[in-house]
């Protein structure tokens, strides 16, 4: 497996289902969403891009604001600690989706807030074992912690995996719950296709030197 992401999305109802109507981005609105999570960044002209696009470098972002629902994809949310997140990420009315992995590591993270209230927040990565566990756990998550999707057959490799499951596997289930889409395994045919839904891309028109210096304990390079 592959994927990475750091995706972040504030929404007014279920994500998933205003995704899936395959909804048009408002360029000017989503223009001034991101020039106030960045104040201070002169962005160049977006150019066009679409929500594959879960995981950028240092600096770039991509985002999509459309009816009831604004998408973000910037290295800024990916924590170890999504608890930590900086606020200015999280809306105070509606529900704030945090989504954050990395294969290099096999590192898995995210978090769901309820107007402003932290209500879930899960890191995990098998070297580090959970780095964060907050909230109840969301029903999709129940199977893979019972021991449903072992990483790997016992009678295969018999020193086992130090986890219950593989956190990617996990982090493409919480992609399926939370967005409605999947990027690798098993695509079931019914799932949005994310190439479908555009959205913008934004890269500093100069150094960005306002941007999160610190970098995420997984960052080594």
């Amino acid at each position: 497996m592959g994927a990475k992401t750091c995706l972040l999305a504030q929404s007014q109802g279920d994500a998933r289902h205003t995704l899936a109507a395959i909804p048009t981005p408002d360029e000017a609105t989503t223009h001034s969403f991101v020039a106030s999570l960045f104040p201070g960044i002169n962005f160049a002209s977006p150019a066009g891009a679409d929500l594959s696009y879960t995981y950028v470098r240092d600096g770039v972002v991509i985002a999509g604001c459309f009816p009831g629902l604004r998408i973000i994809a910037t290295s800024e949310v990916a924590i170890d600690r999504p608890s930590r997140l900086p606020g200015k990420f999280i809306a105070a009315q509606g529900q704030t989706i945090l989504h954050a992995m990395h294969s290099v590591v096999d590192w898995f993270a995210f978090a769901v807030w309820e107007d402003g209230v932290l209500k879930r927040s899960l890191s995990i990565a098998p070297d580090d074992g959970v780095l964060e566990n907050i909230g109840e756990r969301f029903a999709f998550e129940i199977p893979y912690w019972e021991g449903a999707h072992p990483a790997v057959d016992p009678e295969e490799e018999p020193d086992g995996y130090p986890l219950p499951f593989h956190p990617l596997e996990l982090g493409e289930a919480a992609l399926r719950e939370l967005f409605g889409f999947q990027l690798e395994g098993d695509v079931d045919p019914s799932l949005l296709e994310p190439e479908r839904v555009r959205m913008f891309k934004f890269e500093p028109s100069s150094s960005p030197t306002t941007l999160a210096e610190s970098k995420p304990w997984w960052k080594f390079w």
